[in-house]
C-alpha cells in the first residue's frame, strides 16, 4: 500500500493525490488530467510520487476508454522519460517491470490503430520511453506536433529553427512566427529511406505501416540534414541532438 504522504510531487507532499485519481477515474476531464500532469511531470520533471503513480496510470491505460488510456501512456511515457533524473523513487524500470511491459503492450495496439497524427506522434514518443531509447523519448512528439523544433548550431552555437511541416522544410536564425520581415532560410535535405538505418529507419518504416505517410516524410527531414544560415555548417538534425539544445517544453 502506497503511503502518499511519505512521496513528495511538484508542489510538495503527495497526500492530495489519491484523491485527484479518484476523481479523474470517476469523472475525467481535461483540466484534472492537467492537474496530474502538472504536479506529477512538471515541466519533464519527475518525482518520487511520480512513479508511484505508474500502477494506476497502467490500468487506466488497459480500459475501454481511448481517450483516457492514452491519457494515461502519454503520462506515463513522459514520467519514463524522465526516470534518469535525480528523485527518491530507486531504480524505477527495474521496480515496475511489470507495468511497463503492459504499458508498452498497450501503447502499439493503440499505435497501430492511431487515426489522429497528433495523438499518433504521442504515442510514438510513449513507445520509445518505454523501451527505454534515450533523448528521443522526450523530444520526437514536440516536432512532430509543432512541426519544429528549436536547436543551436553545433559549430557556431547559434540558435536556429528546424521547421518540418506545412510551412515547409527548412532551417532558420530568424523567429520566422513573429518576424513581420522575411529571414533567411536554408532547405533541408532529407534522407533517402533506402540509405536509412537504426532507430530513424525504423520509426520511418513503422508510420509508413501504420498508415501515417506523412510522419514517415517527416522523418526522412528530421534524420536528415540541416545548414546553419550563420556559418553554413551542414549538420545532421537528429545527430545535432546530442550537441544541441533541443529546448521542447512539454
Amino acid at each position: 500500500m502506497t503511503d502518499w504522504s511519505q512521496l513528495s510531487h511538484a508542489y510538495g507532499s503527495a497526500e492530495d493525490i489519491p484523491a485527484l485519481l479518484g476523481r479523474i477515474a470517476s469523472e475525467p476531464n481535461a483540466e484534472r488530467w492537467s492537474d496530474l500532469w502538472s504536479a506529477l511531470c512538471h515541466q519533464g520533471s519527475v518525482y518520487a510520487a511520480s512513479f508511484a503513480a505508474l500502477p494506476w496510470l497502467a490500468d487506466v491505460a488497459g480500459s475501454d476508454d481511448r481517450e483516457q488510456a492514452v491519457s494515461a501512456l502519454s503520462l506515463a511515457g513522459a514520467i519514463l522519460a524522465g526516470s534518469d533524473q535525480p528523485h527518491e523513487a530507486g531504480d524505477v524500470r527495474a521496480q515496475h517491470v511489470a507495468e511497463i511491459e503492459t504499458l508498452l503492450a498497450l501503447v502499439n495496439q493503440h499505435r497501430r490503430t492511431a487515426s489522429d497524427r497528433t495523438e499518433y506522434a504521442y504515442l510514438l514518443e510513449a513507445m520509445l520511453s518505454f523501451e527505454g531509447v534515450a533523448s528521443w523519448s522526450d523530444d520526437l512528439a514536440w516536432g512532430l506536433v509543432n512541426e519544429e523544433y528549436e536547436v543551436s548550431c553545433p559549430s557556431c552555437r547559434a540558435n536556429l529553427f528546424v521547421v518540418i511541416g506545412e510551412r515547409g522544410f527548412f532551417s532558420t536564425g530568424g523567429d520566422y512566427a513573429l518576424s513581420e520581415d522575411d529571414v533567411e532560410t536554408t532547405p533541408l535535405r532529407p534522407a533517402n529511406p533506402a540509405d536509412m538505418d537504426g532507430i530513424g529507419r525504423r520509426l520511418h518504416d513503422m508510420a509508413l505501416t501504420d498508415g501515417h505517410p506523412e510522419v514517415a516524410n517527416a522523418m526522412t527531414y528530421i534524420f536528415g540534414d540541416a545548414t546553419c544560415p550563420d556559418c553554413e555548417t551542414c549538420f545532421s538534425v537528429a545527430g545535432g541532438q546530442a550537441n544541441a539544445d533541443w529546448s521542447a517544453t512539454h
